[in-house]
């Protein structure tokens, strides 16, 4: 029996990718809401309370509406907003986080998809955490490359207008008051006490993204360098599916010497790296941020609660 899908929200940037997912699946049925009643609160709480999974694509203060509209104890709800992301009822929508994680959104009602920014810096911060290589009170500096179809419609239409501002063709840095929307979840999923100083840029480009950690030794918990992190990330990840650790320094890491940010777009993969030397280091976490970033994952954890395979319609 096919699953039955609700997307509330489906016209944005993630709601569309989403429905471009299901569009491949022949075990799914997709409820759609008319054009029309987008905005009928009736028959979006309707359509909620038929579906076995909800995607809500949506503001925060409309995912926290939409989330009210739940009448039963079936559906599940998948959302993609900032508004629940360290909510203690809700599960954190990223499988590889910890052992116990997968099992966790295979039972959820309530599951938050991770931010784009936000899942590469935990991903690479979290092992680091769980054993000692930093204390709960490192003090993380962090920036984050990315594309311009992480700012929605209005940007995406901004970088690609027939005559785009000449402004537009340079990397331009943001969020620099440091209050980025992904800090909460940053310290929270990490083990950090603190959010991370971090420095989102976006770029020319449409999608990918790459978010970049500093690290000197005597920042660390224990006595450890670039190698050390670089095969406790490949430990930490060995079963994982859609996450890949890169060789120290391999020369194949860099196209000609520079980092190809976009060169996970169109999968579900993160790519982890680590640069440098026994005197400083890096740590550099790739992804499509349409994809693991933002609808891929929402369609991972579909997968993991509707008990179908994890990589079920998702690119590796």
């Amino acid at each position: 029996m096919s699953t039955k899908v609700f997307v509330d929200g489906q016209e944005g940037t993630t709601g569309l990718k989403i429905f471009e997912y299901l569009s491949r699946r022949t075990d799914v049925e997709v409820l759609r809401i008319e054009e029309a009643k987008r905005k009928d609160l009736d028959e979006r709480r309707r359509l909620i309370n038929a579906s076995d999974v909800t995607f809500l694509c949506l503001p925060d203060v409309a995912s926290r509406e939409s989330a009210s509209l739940v009448e039963n104890g079936n559906t599940v709800l998948i959302d993609a907003s900032t508004a629940f992301r360290t909510h203690a009822d809700w599960a954190y929508g990223l499988p590889e986080l910890a052992p116990a994680q997968r099992e966790r959104l295979r039972s959820a009602k309530r599951i938050a998809v991770p931010g784009c920014h936000a899942s590469a810096f935990v991903l690479a911060m979290r092992p680091l955490v769980d054993a000692g290589f930093v204390t709960r009170d490192f003090a993380a500096h962090a920036y984050s490359i990315t594309g311009y179809s992480g700012g929605g419609k209005k940007m995406i239409a901004d970088y690609e207008a027939a005559q785009p501002n000449p402004k537009l063709q340079s990397p331009r840095a943001y969020a620099l008051a440091l209050g980025h929307k992904h800090l909460p979840e940053m310290a929270a999923h990490t083990g950090l006490a603190a959010a991370p100083i971090f420095t989102p840029i976006v770029g020319p480009f449409y999608k990918g993204l790459a978010v970049t950690t500093y690290f000197t030794p005597e920042q660390l918990g224990k006595r450890v360098g670039p190698r050390d992190v670089q095969a406790l990330f490949a430990e930490y990840y060995a079963d994982e599916a859609f996450v890949r650790v890169a060789p120290f320094d391999a020369q194949d890491n860099l196209d000609e010497g520079f980092f190809d940010v976009q060169a996970n777009n169109d999968t579900n993969r993160v790519d982890l790296f680590v640069f440098g030397n026994e005197e400083r280091f890096v740590t550099v976490a790739r992804l499509d941020n349409l994809g693991k970033g933002a609808s891929g994952a929402a369609i991972q954890c579909m997968n993991l609660s509707i008990g179908a395979d994890e990589q079920t319609g998702l690119q590796r």
